[in-house]
């Protein structure tokens, strides 16, 4: 059925039709309709859910983190700051092995403080142990949050899921999206039945005890074991996906690649944006394409590698700076991912989008000029730069 809705809409929609357990709830700007309007199916008898309103996200996470353990599908939302109060319990979740749903709007973090969009907030978050993946519009928004489940709880995986969308850009714009049958949503996720959990009595354990050396990094190695595991459970559930939908998703999206000499690689929003910028440069002759990465968390970098094998020039573009000083955080993966090859692109790392700075088809198209001069004089210039700034008055 075809609908009118915002993505913070959209999402509470899918967690309405999954019907979690529990829910940890504290609003934050742009993530606050999420918990908003599922507080409203909840006042209507319309989902089963214990909604639990607190003092802090730090507090909605560790409401998840407690009811995850008793044996509860569990779910929660937020943004920016409210990640990063989190930071704490989002370790425990994930090395605890509890597959909480967490629905991030992405928005810049303080300071200073800035309510608009980039990356910095889950990027933030990247090596916490989660599984992130990401949208480019509402629609992708809907289905990521409910494919998510199924992926979290897989026995082999056990991991919490981040499903990210662009605020205000994704979360507050309105979208006409296919919603499925609530139905079919239900038979989709299924019953969570963990192996062992608090309330079993049958089999009492700790969560959560403290780890002493001689344990520690084995628990370290079996969670980066899930992770690799994930990768190949994202794609089984997104096959199971497209049954019921029609809509195909993979680890990223290639747009254009099948001849691409020059290429972007980027998250998010931006996509449609330079989607746009790529078929214009198609219809002069250009063989212009881009990935749009999707999971980020696990890194598809062997997938991403083979995909770029026979591009010229790469511009990988970060909406999120990594302050390394030597560029954000996808160039850092993407680049690595690449080493191995035989014949490697030329590669540069463009950060833009800070704090909500638009970017515009005309900016894109002055990437790809940039490339191509690259492959003309192979000249990279700086490897690491900003797109959109103002420039500094001397």
């Amino acid at each position: 059925m075809s609908n009118c809705l915002s993505g913070n809409e959209a999402v509470a929609y899918a967690i309405k039709q999954i019907n979690p357990d529990v829910m940890g709830a504290f609003p934050i700007t742009p993530s606050t309709e999420i918990p908003e309007h599922f507080a409203q199916y909840v006042a209507d008898g319309e989902v089963d859910t214990e909604y639990v309103t607190v003092e802090s996200e730090h507090s909605s996470m560790s409401v998840c983190v407690a009811a995850e353990a008793a044996g509860a599908r569990s779910v929660c939302a937020t943004s920016s700051c409210g990640l990063a109060l989190m930071y704490e319990l989002l370790y425990i979740a994930a090395s605890c092995r509890l597959p909480i749903t967490l629905a991030c709007v992405n928005r810049a973090l303080s300071g200073p403080i800035n309510i608009n969009n980039d990356h910095s907030d889950s990027m933030g978050a990247r090596d916490s142990g989660w599984i992130q993946i990401y949208a480019e519009n509402n629609q992708e928004a809907y289905d990521n949050f409910i494919m998510a489940v199924p992926v979290g709880e897989t026995p082999s995986v056990r991991l919490p899921v981040m499903t990210c969308m662009d605020g205000f850009i994704t979360s507050h714009a309105v979208e006409n999206i296919e919603l499925l049958e609530t139905d079919a949503v239900r038979k989709f996720v299924g019953e969570y039945n963990p192996e062992n959990y608090l309330l079993k009595k049958e089999n009492p354990l700790a969560v959560g005890p403290y780890d002493i050396s001689p344990y520690y990094m084995e628990h370290k190695v079996m969670e980066a074991e899930a992770m690799k595991a994930a990768k190949a459970r994202i794609l089984e559930v997104a096959a199971e996906f497209a049954k019921i939908s029609g809509r195909h998703y993979g680890l990223f999206e290639e747009y254009r690649m099948e001849d691409a000499q020059l290429a972007l690689v980027l998250i998010g929003s931006s996509a449609g944006t330079a989607k746009a910028a790529v078929d214009k440069l198609r219809e002069n002759g250009v063989k212009a394409g881009l990935i749009k990465v999707r999971v980020f968390r696990p890194f598809p970098g062997e997938e991403l590698a083979r995909a770029l094998a026979n591009t010229k020039a790469v511009a990988v573009m970060d909406k999120s700076e990594g302050f390394s000083a030597n560029g954000g955080p996808l160039f850092a993966e993407t680049r690595s991912a690449l080493y191995d090859l035989k014949d490697r692109p030329y590669l540069i790392d463009i950060v833009y989008g800070l704090g909500g700075r638009d970017l515009k088809t005309e900016d894109v198209e002055e990437v790809f000029g940039r490339l191509a001069y690259i492959t003309v004089t192979g000249e990279t210039g700086p490897v690491y730069t900003h797109l959109g700034q103002r420039q500094r008055r001397r």
